[in-house]
């Protein structure tokens, strides 16, 4: 499995979401997330991550609930501009898809 520059992020937003912020965002949200983060190119060599708001958890891996309520794919750069406000979403996705 590749080495990502967002795996300490997504371990930091595991912790946070045991802190009582973290856990009003799961009450809030309830959705699951699934990341598809590449190192490089997208499809190639990806990464999974599941952020469920539903348990408050962020697991590397297959979602074994079911279907993810959403389904992103990242390159690792731009997942850690986009998560530190560095890009604008729409930068991004207009970046993937010329």
């Amino acid at each position: 499995m590749a080495e990502l520059k967002s795996d300490n992020l997504l371990e930091m937003m595991k912790f946070h979401l045991t802190t009582d912020a973290g856990k009003k965002l799961t009450k809030k949200i309830g959705l699951v997330y699934q990341l598809n983060i590449a190192p490089k190119k997208l499809g190639v060599d990806e990464v999974t991550y599941i952020i469920d708001l539903k348990k408050g958890d962020v697991i590397k891996g297959e979602y074994e609930g079911g279907k993810p309520d959403v389904i992103f794919s990242f390159k690792d750069d731009d997942f850690l501009e986009i998560a530190t406000g560095k890009m604008n979403p729409q930068v991004a996705f207009m970046r993937c898809n010329p």
